[in-house]
């Protein structure tokens, strides 16, 4: 089975950026991407994700609300909430949540950050 990764980015722009750093390190994934913590939880209950990169800003639902639900229903998946919300309470909410937390930029050294925190 592939490693799969899912980008959940309200920006379409940022999605693309994080895919292409992340196809660069690990061409032999596989990568699905959503819009909003809707789309994410039901790309979830399609797909066995072993990572996601998860904004928290988004229409709908946000990403600590989204990235709960997927880590309630996959345990084993490593989601990390990518975002420029640094405030401290942020960080310990999605702690709470059992999620990762690094900030955004998107550069490479961010998803390095990521590899690193999955362990991938």
């Amino acid at each position: 089975m592939p490693f799969t990764m899912l980008i959940v980015d309200d920006s379409r722009v940022s999605r693309m950026m994080l895919r292409a750093y992340f196809v660069e390190q690990r061409p032999t994934w596989h990568y699905l991407e959503a819009a909003n913590g809707l789309e994410a939880i039901d790309l979830a209950q399609q797909h066995v994700l072993q990572l996601v990169s998860m904004d928290l800003n988004m229409p709908g639902m946000d990403g600590l609300e989204a990235g709960a639900q997927i880590k309630a229903q996959q345990p084993n998946c490593c989601i990390v909430l990518l975002t420029a919300n640094i405030q401290s309470s942020t960080q310990e909410r999605a702690l709470a949540a059992g999620l990762h937390f690094i900030p955004k930029p998107i550069t490479a050294d961010t998803v390095s950050k990521i590899l690193t925190v999955a362990g991938a």
